[in-house]
């Protein structure tokens, strides 16, 4: 392994997010004070670089729909100055009939975009709700622009709750010649029984597919904390499921920022992987995302 890839990361100017300014928007990792205001690369890279991270993949930070080619024009000329990220997840509304031509203004300007994010994930309680209703991936619409994200030869980075897997599953395999990467390694939000059991079943189904790729990020997003045992239990059940090929390390930062630091959060990760092959330590923390990727 030469350099570790963060398959997962975002930088932002506070005026861009409109749920970094103004009234406090409830936020699926809770409050975050503490992150509303300026995340730059330079900022990144300064905790990034000591922690061995060579190159990061940029995931849209939920800029209005309407400003989603900006979004892509900002991290163009980001990557310019820079040299960051080494590629971006862009986001458009894939509800709207318009967005195969959205799409094809964000690959006219760059050749950074390698994929797009729009955030389905569905739950009872408000606070962890995105999508407006938990089916929303059977959508004719919505699976109509998912062509056309395909058509452009992007992956789609499908993030969902664990009674949605089901249906995710069923979505990725009507898409099989497209790459899902799963956010969040499926967001398990907690490990009472029927919940573990609920997101293991939803895994195990979506394994079946040669096509989805698990991001091992989030896992503070629900504890506030890095939980060494809950990443542990994450990182067994992808890897046995899916195997190191198809797993990938991600810092989600800054929002993890909140409760950790990226030394911190990065050797726990090394910490229990420890134990596995060079090959599987390789591919998770480089090897997968830069294949995926296509860095």
């Amino acid at each position: 392994m030469t350099g570790i890839v963060d398959s997962h990361h975002h930088v932002w100017r506070a005026a861009d997010l409109p749920w970094l300014q103004g009234e406090m928007v409830p936020r699926i990792f809770g409050p975050y004070e503490a992150i509303r205001r300026d995340y730059p690369v330079s900022e990144y890279v300064a905790e990034a670089a000591p922690c061995g991270i060579t190159s990061a993949v940029y995931v849209q930070a939920n800029w209005p729909l309407d400003r989603s080619v900006d979004e892509v024009r900002r991290l163009r000329d980001v990557h310019a100055e820079t040299g960051w990220p080494a590629a971006v997840v862009g986001c458009a509304d894939l509800f709207a009939d318009d967005a195969p031509d959205v799409l094809r203004r964000q690959a006219a300007l760059t050749p950074l975009v390698r994929g797009t994010r729009l955030q389905l994930h569905w739950h009872e309680r408000p606070e962890f709700r995105f999508a407006t209703a938990p089916d929303r991936m059977k959508d004719p619409v919505f699976r109509r622009n998912l062509a056309a994200v395909a058509d452009l030869g992007w992956l789609f980075e499908l993030q969902v709750f664990p009674a949605q897997l089901a249906d995710a599953a069923a979505l990725v395999a009507d898409f099989p010649g497209m790459t899902f990467v799963l956010v969040h390694a499926g967001m398990p939000v907690d490990f009472a029984p029927p919940a573990a059991a609920e997101w293991t079943r939803g895994l195990t189904l979506l394994a079946e597919h040669p096509n989805v790729v698990v991001k091992l990020t989030g896992q503070g997003t629900f504890v506030h904390r890095v939980d060494r045992p809950l990443i542990d239990r994450v990182a067994t059940t992808c890897l046995d499921l899916f195997g190191s090929g198809r797993c990938m390390w991600g810092s989600n930062f800054p929002v993890e920022k909140l409760w950790t630091d990226l030394p911190t959060l990065l050797s726990t990760w090394q910490d229990v992987l420890a134990g596995r092959s060079a090959g599987e330590i390789g591919d998770v923390f480089s090897a997968t995302a830069t294949r995926v990727y296509g860095l």
